[in-house]
């Protein structure tokens, strides 16, 4: 019989529970520091919602199944179709904008590679009822404060932008047909995982011809804003008036400038983002030397929850994994740790000391500190190694001296100091 999780699932013991639930408080940190909300779904959804969307990679990735009364479910491979359900459900009393977060738990069936489970954690952050840029200003400014938080700097990440409304304005200024962009969108954002040839070739199953290919790689070479602009311009000389999507890419690196935020991301026409429902400037996080997947990932989605029936209504958001930005952090050494769990150690040498010990357990509990007590009666050199290894911020052992004084000898692990407390002097020697 085998002892590990599912193929692709993880165990969390004790030490990873505790570094992904730093994680987490960094994520709901940077959320509230910028003014999100709180929401949760369940983790089943029905399939129907999921596949409305359809024609993407994810809709073959859904882990589905029937229930015992013949419905068809699926496990949540993404959050934005719950989050689109939330808000079509309550539409007509809800007061937009919406800045709302959560922490799902996601599951898809794909091939795994570094950084990729088949289910895994991200923090979603999304803006509804916003159609201007600084909705998406306020989503990236909140990814990136998390990874600051967590201890990334600078030039260790970069966000990418691009625009599927702007490279739709490319093809058009380059007379290449539009009528089959969003497949496009798909094949192209394949690029990382296929090979030139084979990009070419699903754009041409898409109907571009081989003239139409070259220059689509052409415009996917554009580095700079500057670049788009010129080009534009150039094809639109006839046109000097007609307003196109570089201006809110232009005004969004503006916007993040002011935030002091603008040394993160880079232009990049060449991000699509393989779902279908992005509308406008979509991003993509990635590490300094792209060794690693994309940390998050998302951008503007102004039509999807008209596509699933409700008004239409201007949308913004992005994913975060918690993987690879675990994997990134301990590539650079900055591996996330967690506080003690623990603030307090107790010990007694017999069971003669463990009265005083409970009762010194007691009062610290209810001065809001935490306690590990020991279960049965230890030598003090063995307590003492197991409180070091615990990480227990003090430690307080009890002998026959300590029981015949009444007082507490208190141990800070830290700094190899020790104190002495009456009861009633515990919590003031045990700082917050």
């Amino acid at each position: 019989m085998e002892f590990g999780p599912p193929r692709g699932m993880r165990d969390f013991y004790p030490e990873d529970l505790a570094a992904r639930n730093r994680l987490f408080s960094l994520w709901r940190r940077a959320a509230h520091l910028h003014g999100f909300e709180e929401y949760d779904t369940p983790v089943v959804e029905t399939e129907e919602l999921l596949i409305r969307k359809g024609g993407e990679d994810i809709v073959r990735q859904i882990y589905a199944f029937e229930d015992k009364s013949g419905r068809r479910l699926a496990l949540r491979p993404e959050m934005t179709p719950s989050l689109a359900r939330l808000v079509l459900t309550r539409q007509n009393t809800l007061s937009f904008p919406l800045k709302w977060f959560s922490i799902p738990q996601c599951f898809r069936y794909e091939r795994m590679t570094k950084g990729r489970k088949r289910e895994h954690y991200q923090l979603n952050l999304d803006i509804i009822g916003e159609e201007s840029v600084f909705a998406e200003a306020e989503v990236l400014s909140a990814a990136i404060r998390s990874l600051i938080l967590a201890g990334l700097e600078e030039g260790d990440f970069y966000v990418h932008v691009g625009s599927r409304a702007l490279l739709g304005d490319l093809f058009d200024a380059s007379g290449i047909p539009t009528e089959q962009f969003d497949a496009v969108c798909l094949a192209l954002d394949k690029r990382d995982k296929q090979p030139p040839e084979k990009i070419a070739e699903l754009l041409r199953a898409e109907g571009l011809s081989d003239a139409q290919v070259e220059k689509t790689f052409q415009l996917l070479e554009i580095k700079e804003l500057d670049e788009a602009s010129d080009y534009l311009s150039r094809c639109l000389a006839a046109e000097p008036e007609k307003k196109t999507a570089l201006d809110d890419v232009k005004q969004l690196f503006a916007v993040m400038n002011d935030y002091g935020l603008g040394g993160f991301l880079k232009f990049d026409i060449s991000i699509v983002r393989g779902l279908a429902y992005y509308t406008g400037i979509v991003f993509e996080a990635f590490d300094a030397k792209r060794k690693f997947r994309a940390i998050f990932g998302g951008g503007r989605y102004d039509n999807l929850l008209s596509a699933l029936g409700g008004k239409q209504i201007p949308s913004v958001g992005l994913g975060f994994g918690d993987v690879v930005v675990a994997e990134i952090l301990r590539s650079l050494g900055r591996p996330l740790k967690a506080p003690p769990s623990v603030d307090v150690q107790i010990g007694f040498l017999s069971k003669e000391e463990q009265p005083m010990a409970l009762r010194g357990a007691r009062t610290l509990r209810e001065g809001g500190r935490s306690v590990a007590i020991d279960l049965k009666a230890q030598k003090a050199k063995k307590f003492f190694t197991r409180a070091a290894r615990s990480g227990a911020r003090y430690a307080i052992f009890i002998g026959p001296s300590e029981r015949d004084a009444g007082r507490y000898v208190v141990k800070n692990m830290a700094e190899a100091l020790q104190e002495t407390a009456s009861l009633d002097e515990l919590c003031a020697k045990v700082g917050e």
